[in-house]
């Protein structure tokens, strides 16, 4: 489509007026665009672009406001990274969260984001508030969800969505009209400590990935031949102690990410079934998050009992969906939360672990609260008298004796 084309589009589309307009901004192609929407077809009186580091770097956040000084604005920064670690990610680490295989990260951020720019917008009396959502992805779902929340009054305006742009007429758009787009790979990335989503709906089914795309990853093939061995702590199933020495979960995270990443750990190259039901190919990097899990389920495994594990399987497999589906807020979200919060208070122990060329390998476990016993469980120890087994068996053998029965009678 002709940049004429694109522009007889956005003028055809009919928008409701507003004065004082928060912007969701990150600086990314979709919200940098946004200020110039803003001012050529809403006819914003006034702009006020919110930027929440929830983790995504120093550089990223400098790069966001570099573009919006070349756009004219000048970014409200407000840092929610140590909410986002002690009451988002200690969730997400105690619910194992994963959904398809995904570790829930931008679904909760881009939830976080909406609730403090909303509450932002009704301070500072705007009318409206602005997010860069396309009408095929997740976010626009998410965040409109807790906009309506926390400021049900404020139009939300999605003029991606909207407007029907796709990324090719969005780029001819910035390039028109003097907007900075530095993307590595078509469809931009969204960056937490806790994992980096690439180019989301963007990628080709058969699509090779470039090395350079990778922040934290170094492929498994080029990962150094000694690998690391590192020490894990967790308490109440929370990551404590790494090496021997407290450290708080952020510096955790940061730290596993370049440890593991470096080991080849941490790609994710999955399909995912979208709130709209729409498959899609995805990209994530996650070290950190790779190996928490992996560590966390293990301790679980040791330290809660089998009814625990199977009824919180069914309860994690809620919360990741809730969450994904942007139902953060959700009164059932929360009592799920509670459920997870009661399991937790035994499952600590300590880990040593290998990290090496993709492979994250348990060398050995410590846990006071674990209930494997080896003495009552090991072939190798007497434990308990054997024979006071068989007239249970024989019991537990019952209902199966009557299904053979039946099988005769409707031969």
């Amino acid at each position: 489509m002709s940049l004429k084309e694109i522009l007889a589009k956005i003028d055809a589309a009919t928008v409701a007026p507003v004065k004082k307009v928060a912007l969701a901004y990150s600086g990314g192609l979709d919200s940098s665009l946004a200020v110039e929407l803003l001012r050529r077809k809403y006819k914003a009186k006034q702009i006020v672009p919110i930027t929440i580091d929830v983790g995504q770097g120093k550089e990223e956040i400098a790069e966001g406001n570099r573009k919006a000084k070349a756009l004219k604005v000048k970014p409200i920064l407000i840092d929610a990274k140590k909410e986002f670690c002690d009451e988002w990610l200690t969730k997400a680490i105690r619910a194992n969260s994963d959904y398809n295989g995904y570790p829930v990260s931008t679904s909760m951020t881009r939830q976080l984001v909406a609730r403090i720019v909303a509450l932002k917008a009704r301070q500072l009396g705007c009318d409206a508030v602005l997010e860069g959502s396309t009408g095929k992805g997740n976010d626009q779902y998410r965040m409109h969800n807790v906009f309506k929340m926390f400021a049900p009054e404020l139009q939300v305006l999605v003029p991606v969505r909207d407007f029907d742009l796709g990324r090719a007429e969005e780029e001819k758009l910035c390039k028109a009209w003097g907007v900075p787009v530095n993307e590595i790979i078509t469809g931009g990335d969204d960056k937490t400590m806790w994992c980096r989503s690439i180019a989301s709906g963007a990628i080709d089914l058969n699509q090779k990935l470039p090395d350079h795309i990778w922040i934290w990853l170094v492929p498994p093939e080029k990962a150094k031949a000694k690998g690391d061995v590192v020490q894990i702590e967790f308490e109440q199933g929370l990551p404590t102690k790494l090496n021997g020495k407290a450290v708080k979960l952020d510096t955790m995270i940061e730290k596993l990410n370049v440890i593991a990443g470096r080991n080849g750990i941490g790609r994710i190259d999955m399909f995912e079934d979208g709130i709209m039901c729409l498959k899609s190919r995805e990209i994530y990097e996650a070290p950190a998050a790779h190996v928490l899990l992996k560590l966390h389920r293990d301790l679980e495994a040791q330290c809660l009992t089998k009814e625990e594990i199977h009824f919180k399987k069914i309860v994690e497999d809620q919360w990741a969906v809730m969450t994904y589906h942007g139902e953060w807020y959700h009164p059932l979200k929360g009592a799920l939360d509670a459920f997870i919060a009661a399991t937790q208070r035994p499952v600590c122990g300590k880990f040593k672990v290998k990290l090496y060329k993709g492979n994250i390998e348990i060398v050995a476990r410590e846990s006071e609260t674990s209930l494997f016993s080896r003495e009552i469980r090991s072939i190798k120890a007497s434990g308990f008298d054997q024979r006071q087994c068989r007239d249970a068996a024989a019991i537990r053998g019952l209902p199966f004796q009557i299904l053979a029965k039946r099988a005769e009678k409707l031969k």
